[in-house]
């Protein structure tokens, strides 16, 4: 099997049989050509996966540090992994030439979680420039409201449909998160302010259609100015614009859910219940806001002790 047919069999693979979402298949894609093409300029063809040896893909990582960096090729390699594995168990190579090769070493960097007043300010920014709210200004609100309070990914909260959400008038509610990370379905609770925000944008979100034909996702909980499922990106974009109103400039999507998993943790919410609202498959993906926390108080421990301050100052 050459290997444009080996890649395109792994990628369906990856597509039907495992179900992974279309961008992360993209990105398996581009991996594996990068190594074809890496290889085929060195080598004067392009690989033939049988004959693939550890030494061609040291090498290639070795090309990769020229120019990526340590999170960016352990990602690359991980790829390779998955795909000689693949080819492996299908017969089509003897072993995997990529198992015994090491990760480069990365730091994991702590997740950037908002303090409690920065993360209201920047939930609350959407339509307080003061007279009647817009659509698009409560449609945001509610996004604001639904990441901060139920610690969705973007992607989740971008998939929402109408029917995901169960109001409870006012008293919150529960929403059904859907073909998480991973394909897995969860569901999470809403607080009394995100239902009341969600109440709002339902009422107002018939005007957001497209303003030539009139048309409308019936379903996205979420749509843009023309009537379409918003995007990532698009939230990506608002949220920033919004951040820089608030004082937070580098706040983001997912420093909304990080700051969720970070304020239940100091609330004192069970490690596990967190888990299980975030949608981690398993406790070490979590364990990383413990780490938060303890860094959070610390910072106020060298704020509010004497030692500390006068340590701080020099003495």
């Amino acid at each position: 099997m050459n290997w444009e047919c080996a890649a395109r069999a792994f990628c369906d693979h990856l597509r039907v049989e495992r179900a992974l979402a279309a961008r992360t298949v993209e990105a398996y894609a581009r991996d594996l050509e990068e190594f074809r093409r890496i290889f085929s300029e060195s080598q004067g063809a392009d690989p033939v996966p049988a004959d693939v040896t550890t030494l061609d893909v040291r090498a290639h990582l070795a090309a990769l540090y020229r120019g990526a960096r340590a999170p960016t090729i352990a990602r690359k390699l991980s790829s390779l992994r998955a795909f000689f594995r693949f080819l492996n168990l299908r017969g089509h190579m003897a072993g995997n030439p990529a198992r015994s090769v090491r990760s480069p070493k990365r730091g994991q960097p702590l997740p950037r979680a908002l303090d409690i007043d920065d993360a209201f300010r920047l939930v609350e920014v959407p339509g307080e420039a003061g007279g009647e709210p817009t659509a698009l200004e409560l449609r945001d609100r509610a996004i604001h409201e639904v990441l901060y309070g139920a610690g969705l990914r973007v992607s989740e909260c971008c998939a929402l449909d109408l029917d995901d959400i169960d109001r409870r008038d006012g008293r919150g509610g529960l929403v059904a998160v859907r073909g998480g990370k991973g394909g897995k379905d969860r569901i999470v609770p809403l607080g009394s302010k995100a239902d009341e925000a969600l109440s709002a944008y339902v009422a107002v979100r018939p005007e957001l259609r497209d303003p030539k034909t009139g048309e409308q996702d019936p379903s996205a909980l979420f749509l843009n100015y023309r009537g379409g499922r918003l995007t990532p990106r698009s939230i990506q974009r608002h949220i920033g614009r919004y951040a820089v109103r608030a004082g937070s400039p580098a706040a983001t999507p997912h420093g909304l859910r990080h700051s969720f998993a970070t304020h239940l943790l100091d609330g004192g919410v069970d490690l596990r219940a967190i888990q299980e609202l975030l949608g981690h498959a398993s406790l070490s993906s979590t364990q990383i806001y413990t780490k938060v926390s303890m860094e959070r108080l610390m910072a106020v421990y060298d704020e509010a002790h004497p030692h500390a301050r006068r340590r701080g100052d020099g003495d």
